[in-house]
C-alpha cells in the first residue's frame, strides 16, 4: 500500500483549521447557501464552519442542518440493529475492550445455530436490517462472513425476516470483498478510528493487523473494486481532536467521490468513545467530545456532505439522541445488545462483562420507535433501495439532488405499518397510526394520487401481505 497516495495530509488540515479561525458572518452564510443547494463543501469551507463560535450562526447552522436532512431524506429515521458475531481479535488497540490482552473479556464466536437464535430474537422484535460485527481475526475471513450472511438471510421467524445485512469487519483484499458481494451484502463499513497519523500509530501497536494505516484507509477502495456498491466510513470521536476528525471524514469522502466517479460513502458514522471493561484509555483520553461540540460536529457533517446518510448509535444517551437526531441523522440503532449472544439472552438481563463498550441507550426497540414518533419523525425499516438496485451511483444520483425521499417516505410508511401490525405495544400502535395518517395528509398536499397510491399499498399490508415496497 506504500505506493498509494496518502490522501490525508495532516499539515494541510492543521493549516486550513488555522486559516479558518474568526470567519466573517458573510462568508459563513455563503457556505450555508452552498450546502442548501446540496453541494458538497470543500475542506477550506468546512474548516470555517468548525471555527464558528457566534451563537446566532450556530443556531442558523443547526436550523439549516434540520432543513437539509428533511429535504434529502424526509422525516423518516431508518432503524437497524448491530449483531456481534465474534469478539476474538489479534489487535491490541488501546481503546478497545476486545483488544487481545484484555483478559477480562469473555471470548466467544457464535455457532451457526446460535446465530439463528439471535436472528430469530431480532425478527420477533421487528428488526429488518442488521449490521454484523466481527473482531479482527483470521478466523473471521471472507468465507466465514459469507456463511454468516447466508445464515441470517435464510433464518425466518413467522412473518419476520432480515432483508438487509451490512458488515463491519476487518479490511480485506478485492477477492474477499467479491465473495461478500456475491452473498448479497448491503453496506461494508470500516472506521478509520482516527485520521491523525501520529495518534493512529500510538493507538495501534506496530506489527498488529490494524497498525497499517494505508491498508485500512484504502480498504473501502478495494471493497468498491470488489463490486460492493455501498460503503460506510466513520471515526471514533475522542481519540484525537474532533475538528481534525471531521476534516478527515470529508477528505475521505472527497477521495472516494473523485476515485469512483462521484460514488462517495453511503453512510458516515461518528460514535464517541465510551468506557469499556478494563480499558483505562477510555477514561483518560483528553480528547473527549462534549455534548455541545457533538451537536456541532453532527450539523457540520450534514452541511459538508448534504446527501450522505448519517448514523447515530446507541452509544449515546436517550437525551443526547433526542437532541441530535433532528440535526441531520438518517439512521439509528435501537434495542441493541452488543454482547456475543446478547439478544437471545436479553430476557436474563444485561451482560456488560461480555461487551466491547458501554451503551448509553439500552431501551427496547418499541420504546425508541415510540419516541421517534413523538418528535415528528417516521420510523422506517425499509430495504427497498438495496433490492431495487438503487445503490452506488444510482443511489447517489437520487440523493444528491434530494430526490431519494420521494421513494423513501412511501416505503417508510409501508415498513412502519408492517412493524405496527406485527410487534409493538398498544400505545406504540396508537401513536404510530397517527404518524401514518399525518404523513398521508402530507402526501395529499403534494398530490391526491400520491396519497391514494400509498393507501392502496397500505391496504395490502393490512390484508396480510408482507414486504410491499416501491
Amino acid at each position: 500500500m506504500s505506493e498509494k497516495k496518502d490522501f490525508i495530509n495532516d499539515e494541510e488540515i492543521f493549516r486550513l483549521l488555522e486559516e479558518g479561525k474568526n470567519p466573517e458572518k458573510a462568508e459563513i452564510r455563503e457556505i450555508f447557501a452552498k450546502s442548501k443547494d446540496m453541494v458538497r463543501l470543500e475542506p477550506a469551507e468546512t474548516a470555517k464552519l468548525l471555527q464558528i463560535q457566534d451563537e446566532d450562526l450556530l443556531e442558523e447552522m443547526f436550523s439549516l442542518a434540520r432543513e437539509i436532512k428533511e429535504e434529502v431524506y424526509g422525516s423518516r429515521i431508518v432503524f437497524f440493529a448491530p449483531l456481534y458475531i465474534g469478539n476474538n481479535c489479534i489487535n491490541n488497540c488501546l481503546y478497545c475492550g476486545f483488544r487481545r490482552d484484555n483478559k477480562s473479556i469473555v471470548r466467544k464466536t457464535l455457532t451457526m445455530d446460535e446465530l439463528r437464535d439471535e436472528v430469530i430474537a431480532l425478527e420477533k422484535n421487528g428488526q429488518k436490517r442488521l449490521i454484523l460485527v466481527y473482531g479482527e481475526h483470521p478466523m473471521y475471513d471472507a468465507d466465514f462472513i459469507v456463511k454468516t450472511i447466508e445464515t441470517v438471510y435464510e433464518t425466518t421467524a413467522g412473518s419476520g425476516e432480515i432483508r438487509r445485512v451490512n458488515i463491519n469487519a476487518a479490511p480485506m483484499d478485492v477477492e474477499g470483498y467479491r465473495k461478500l458481494h456475491e452473498a448479497g451484502i448491503g453496506t461494508f463499513q470500516i472506521f478509520q478510528e482516527t485520521y491523525h497519523h501520529e495518534t493512529y500509530a500510538k493507538l495501534h501497536p506496530k506489527g498488529d493487523m490494524k497498525s497499517d494505516y494505508q491498508w485500512r484507509i484504502y480498504g473501502l477502495d478495494r471493497a468498491i473494486e470488489g463490486g460492493i456498491d455501498d460503503v460506510g466510513i466513520g471515526a471514533l470521536f475522542g481519540l484525537y481532536d474532533w475538528k481534525f476528525e471531521v476534516m478527515g471524514l470529508l477528505y475521505h469522502t472527497i477521495h472516494l467521490e473523485e476515485t469512483f466517479g462521484g460514488i462517495g460513502p453511503h453512510t458516515i458514522s461518528f460514535p464517541r468513545i465510551e468506557p469499556a471493561l478494563d480499558t483505562p484509555f477510555t477514561q483518560q483520553s483528553k480528547y473527549k467530545v462534549s455534548d455541545e461540540d457533538f451537536k456541532k460536529l453532527v450539523a457540520i457533517i450534514r452541511l459538508s456532505v448534504p446527501y450522505t446518510g448519517m448514523i447515530l448509535t446507541a452509544r449515546e444517551s436517550p437525551e443526547v439522541r433526542r437532541e441530535v437526531i433532528p440535526l441531520g441523522v438518517s439512521q439509528i440503532d435501537a434495542g441493541s445488545r452488543i454482547g456475543i449472544g446478547g439478544y437471545a439472552e436479553a430476557a436474563k438481563g444485561y451482560i456488560p462483562e461480555k461487551e466491547q463498550f458501554h451503551l448509553g441507550d439500552i431501551r427496547s426497540l418499541d420504546e425508541v420507535v415510540r419516541e421517534v414518533c413523538s418528535i415528528g419523525c417516521v420510523p422506517s425499516f425499509c430495504t427497498a433501495c438495496y433490492r431495487a438496485g438503487r445503490t452506488g451511483d444510482h443511489f447517489m444520483s437520487l440523493a444528491k439532488p434530494g430526490f431519494v425521499h420521494k421513494y423513501c417516505m412511501t416505503n417508510a410508511l409501508l415498513t412502519f405499518k408492517e412493524y405496527l401490525l406485527d410487534c409493538p405495544s398498544e400505545e406504540t400502535k396508537r401513536i404510530g397510526e397517527a404518524v401514518i395518517q399525518k404523513q398521508l395528509e402530507a402526501f395529499e398536499k403534494e398530490s391526491p394520487e400520491k396519497r391514494k397510491f400509498a393507501e392502496d399499498k397500505l391496504k395490502l399490508i393490512e390484508q396480510g401481505k408482507h414486504d410491499v415496497y416501491v
